[in-house]
């Protein structure tokens, strides 16, 4: 039976053992919707992108903070080592002084308000990645948490097969002990239980698998023992797959859509933030300056206290340079722009698709639950006749496989079911 798991190799370490001392299992006992919640709160990718908004809220104030004044201070200390000017038959004396300094300056330029623009996109996109984020983490919790209830059904169909085929090669045997029947016969059915417990240990293993699966998506240690509260059937709610065939789609809803209109605007915002690289600046400043002796000889002091002044850059001529660099953004955003319409054309397209392959695998389902009741119905007269002895061990042994394989398209058609409807909830943002 074709189970999908993501990240199969990574799990797979997983399963190796840890030597050191022996410590007793932790239980986790999970609904499906605990399980989901469980991997919000401990998933380290999420963690990752809450991080990345608080830098991108940490970017964005770095650009508000370029638009607000600018304070400095200095402090310079000079000694002349008792040197004295001559100022013609006059000597002016020299000493240790030192010079303190206070300067306020703020700028404003188009470059910088497009530069908070573009910072608050940035916090945007960050905010749209961790809910999409959030919405990937719980679906492939969902749909490792269904995979390892269609491998534990898989296994409880698989061990009551194995009960009946175990009941069937005691009569058999019996009958050959007292001459009724071949040995031929118990051999053939001995075989198909060998291959049956075969099979289950198989299955057994797929399901430590998906567990191992599910311990990376919820980061616990491998000595947890996960156990699922939800059965299958509940989880195969009909309504709610029957109300998404009626359920409108909304781009604006989609976490790829809303991402990449994102995009969009920060393409366009890149067109400002180049034309105005090249624009005008204007600065304006406030100095004061304090400059102390260190000895009480006289002196000249011409430092000024206070001094403001203003300074406005205007850039006459590049050569081309910005227009050719506007041009090249605007060919970027125009391209952005074509991106965004054929995505648009895809997930509605994705979305019919979606619906039509929900409709299949529905379809699928339901003449699997009827292949299933039809192979244990003939499994069950096949044996009530091997019992009486007017039917043979391979007419067994083909309505068991009838039977196990009736079983396992049913549980896999039903798991298609419930990913064909996780896919459509994730496009539909639901």
């Amino acid at each position: 039976m074709k189970i999908n798991f993501r990240s199969a190799v990574c799990a797979l370490l997983l399963t190796v053992p840890i030597l050191g001392t022996a410590q007793e299992k932790t239980t986790l006992n999970l609904s499906l919707e605990q399980a989901k919640e469980y991997a919000v709160e401990h998933n380290r990718t999420l963690m990752n992108a809450s991080l990345d908004i608080r830098k991108a809220e940490a970017s964005r104030w770095q650009a508000i903070a370029s638009l607000l004044p600018q304070v400095k201070g200095s402090v310079d200390y000079s000694n002349y080592c008792g040197y004295k000017m001559d100022l013609g038959g006059m000597s002016m004396s020299m000493p240790p002084f030192a010079t303190f300094g206070l300067m306020t300056s703020i700028g404003f330029s188009g470059a910088s308000i497009v530069g908070i623009q573009i910072a608050d996109i940035s916090r945007k996109m960050a905010d749209i990645t961790l809910e999409k984020s959030e919405v990937d983490i719980k679906s492939q919790v969902q749909q490792i948490y269904y995979s390892a209830l269609v491998v534990e059904e898989t296994i409880d169909l698989l061990e009551k097969n194995l009960e009946s085929l175990t009941n069937l090669y005691k009569i058999t045997q019996t009958s050959v002990d007292v001459g009724v029947t071949e040995q031929t016969e118990a051999d053939q059915l001995s075989v198909q239980v060998a291959t049956m417990e075969s099979t289950i240990n198989t299955t057994k293993r797929s399901l430590e698998l998906a567990y191992n699966s599910l311990r990376m998506l919820l980061c616990v240690d491998t000595d947890v023992e996960i156990i699922l509260t939800d059965e299958l059937e509940s989880m195969f709610n009909r309504d709610k797959i029957d109300a998404l065939f009626s359920e409108t789609f909304i781009l604006e809803r989609n976490h790829d859509y809303q991402l990449l209109a994102q995009s969009t605007e920060l393409a366009r915002k890149q067109i400002s933030l180049t034309g105005w690289s090249n624009g005008p600046v204007l600065s304006i400043y406030h100095q004061y300056s304090a400059k102390h002796y260190f000895r009480d000889e006289q002196t000249f002091n011409m430092t000024p206290p206070n001094m403001i002044g203003a300074n406005l850059s205007i850039p006459i001529f590049t050569f081309g340079k910005t227009t050719a660099a506007v041009k090249d953004a605007k060919l970027a955003y125009e391209k952005q722009l074509n991106t965004m319409a054929d995505t648009e054309l895809a997930l509605n397209l994705q979305h019919r698709q979606l619906l039509f392959n929900l409709s299949s695998n529905l379809e699928k389902f339901e003449d699997q639950q009827k292949s299933v009741s039809v192979a244990q119905r003939v499994f069950d007269n096949i044996s009530k006749k091997f019992e009486q002895g007017v039917a043979s061990s391979l007419e067994v042994t083909n309505a068991n496989t009838s039977l196990v394989t009736a079983q396992s398209n049913y549980v896999q058609a039903m798991l298609e079911v419930l990913e064909a409807r996780l896919e459509l909830e994730k496009l539909l943002n639901k």
